[in-house]
This record gives C-alpha cells, sequence and structure tokens, in this order.
C-alpha cells in the first residue's frame, strides 16, 4: 500500500559538506519527492520562506496550462484542495480526516489512476464501511473537479462509489427512551451531562454535533427558540434549523441556564463534550439497548412526530431536511401512509 504523505511540509536536513541543519521545503510531485531548500537555519524565518513558497505554487498552477490525469498526482490535487477550498468550508474537519486516510493510499497515484477497479480495491483495503468509503472518495471527487475548475487539470475521470447503505430505522419506543433516560442518570460520570443530551437530542431531533456544539446564546428561552447555527457558521447539506421549543424541554433547560457554569449547553466542568459516544453506549448496555446510537434519537423524533400524524413538511422543516428525504425516512410511520391509494384500489 502507498505510504503516508504530509503533504508539503518543512524537514531539517544537514546535507554532506554543511555545518548547519537548514530548513528544506519536502513535497511530492508526479509520484515523486521533492526538496527545496529555505537557506534558513530559524524556524520562524524558515515557516515565512515556506508560506511564500506556497504563494508562488498557487500562482504558477492558476498561471500554468491544465494538465493531463497522466501528469498529475493525486497528492496534488488534494493538497490544492485543503489549501484553497477546505478552510472555507462549515466543516474543514471531515475533510481533514478523509484527506487523511486518502493521501496513505493515493499518494504516489496520478490521477488517472482513479478508476472503477482502484475504487473498488481502496474500498476493500481501507477495511471500513460503505458509508465512510462514500465520504473519503466524495472528498477526493470534489478535489479533482476542484482542479479541473481551477485550470489545472484537463478532464476529471469517472468515479466509483459504493451503493449508499440501506437507511437503518431503528427507534425508540417510549418505554425504551424512558429507560434510557433513567440509565443516563444513574452514571457516575456522565449524569450531570448525557441526560441533558438525550432530552435535547429526543425533542429536537438535531444531530449529535448540533446539540453537542450548542451555545447558550443560540438559545432563546424568552421567545421559545433554539437557533442551531452558531455565528458564522455557513450551511450545509445538513441543514441546522431555527425551531421553537417544546414546552417539555423548557422546563429543562431553564433549570439547566439558572445554574450555568458554561458557554455551551452540554459541557463537563464548563468545557464542551467532545463527544458522548462512550456514556451513551455504556447507558444502553446497562439495560441491554441494541442498535442504538446518538443518531437513534433523531430519527425516534422523526418517527414519533410522523406516528402523531405531523405534516411531512413539518418535520422536515424540524429536522432540517428535505422534503424528499423525509418522506424516505417517515412516510411509512404516518397513519395516512398511501390511504389514497388504498382508497383506489378499494
Amino acid at each position: 500500500m502507498p505510504r503516508r504523505s504530509k503533504g508539503p511540509h518543512l524537514v531539517t536536513l544537514k546535507k554532506k559538506g554543511f555545518t548547519q541543519s537548514v530548513y528544506y521545503i519536502r513535497w511530492t510531485e508526479k509520484g515523486r519527492t521533492r526538496e527545496r531548500t529555505t537557506g534558513e537555519t530559524d524556524l520562524g524565518r524558515a515557516e515565512e520562506a515556506f508560506s511564500d513558497w506556497l504563494i508562488e505554487q498557487r500562482q504558477a498552477a492558476r498561471d500554468g496550462r491544465p494538465g493531463h490525469p497522466s501528469e498529475v498526482g493525486v497528492a496534488d490535487v488534494l493538497n490544492a484542495y485543503a489549501i484553497e477550498h477546505a478552510p472555507d468550508t462549515a466543516a474543514p474537519e471531515r475533510i481533514a480526516y478523509a484527506m487523511d486516510a486518502l493521501l496513505t493510499w493515493w499518494q504516489d497515484s496520478m490521477v488517472e489512476a482513479i478508476r472503477t477497479e482502484t475504487c473498488k480495491r481502496y474500498r476493500q483495503e481501507r477495511g471500513v464501511g460503505d458509508g465512510t468509503i462514500r465520504r473519503e472518495l466524495g472528498v477526493l471527487r470534489a478535489a479533482v473537479r476542484h482542479a479541473v475548475r481551477a485550470g489545472r487539470l484537463t478532464i476529471a475521470p469517472e468515479f466509483w462509489m459504493p451503493p449508499p447503505p440501506p437507511a437503518r430505522d431503528r427507534w425508540l419506543q417510549r418505554d425504551e427512551a424512558a429507560a434510557l433516560l433513567r440509565a443516563a442518570r444513574s452514571s457516575d460520570k456522565a449524569k450531570h451531562h448525557l441526560p441533558l443530551f438525550i432530552l435535547i437530542a429526543l425533542y429536537t431531533g438535531a444531530r449529535k454535533e448540533a446539540v453537542l456544539s450548542l451555545r447558550w446564546t443560540q438559545v432563546d428561552l424568552v421567545r421559545g427558540r433554539i437557533d442551531f447555527n452558531p455565528k458564522g457558521r455557513r450551511q450545509t447539506k445538513k441543514r441546522r434549523p431555527i425551531i421553537p421549543i417544546p414546552n417539555g424541554l423548557a422546563w429543562f433547560l431553564k433549570k439547566e441556564h439558572a445554574r450555568a457554569s458554561s458557554p455551551f449547553v452540554i459541557h463537563r466542568n464548563g468545557v464542551r463534550l467532545g463527544d458522548v459516544k462512550k456514556a451513551f453506549k455504556a447507558a444502553c448496555r446497562r439495560i441491554g439497548l441494541e442498535d442504538v446510537t446518538p443518531h437513534t434519537l433523531r430519527h425516534t423524533a422523526g418517527t414519533w412526530m410522523a406516528q402523531q400524524g405531523v405534516d411531512l413538511w413539518q418535520i422536515g422543516g424540524y429536522l432540517g431536511q428535505d422534503y424528499e428525504r423525509t418522506t424516505e425516512l417517515y412516510a411509512h410511520h404516518h397513519p395516512d401512509f398511501l390511504n389514497d391509494a388504498k382508497r383506489a384500489m378499494d
């Protein structure tokens, strides 16, 4: 398997005939390792030279002719995408995780190597789920298309991706949700944050990251609104809506706000939580809940609304997803599901 790439970076080298180590810029070009001296022994000045070199490279790429897929390296395409596009996205860390895996495998390949058989081999050797493979290959495809738009690449190859995994229809019954809350409250380590996380996720249907990043400035307890978009966040396909606060949740939020010691609604000792996966899994294990993840709470909220006969347009608006996706996930739970069709056949 190809070796891992760090992208363009600084290294210290002591070349033959020199008495001091000097900082060099090292990068990969057309599958080969390249080096260029900064002429500096001081890290600060070397970093300035490195920054100037990156700007020169970007300008040269814009001014140069588009390269054929056989002339352009995958690592070069990914590195340019990381520098020029990823910082402006709503979730650059997700692109970074995907690029780490992609560069490990595609490091020494040219763009022309991106074919159905190589994508399938990547999937096999990567050894993760199809959902992860689709996200990672999606980043690679976006990077290649970015190179075409920027005039660095003449044409984008055809991409193969595994089909999307089937939607999981696991949702919680009311008694299961109550048992999960009791289990969360009985945890010594998580009893101060896990129950509130579960309540917010169940009442709002918000995704895990939206709940964990929620700040009190986004919660309007006077008007009864939650805006799941922190200031400055750009909307993505995973839209975050503004929703009214259900009465049952409002009581818990007001109680928590009165004793708040952090700008974040969900926190541990004033510090924002990075994840609740371990504590959530432990609570599920204590009561024998199987095949349940934090995302199950979102699906539960949508299912409960559909079972109560809420219009699918409103469910989609509440969850921040389009009508087609809402119909796919929740229409069969609605009491009026295909009633017109049934009446026609009757």
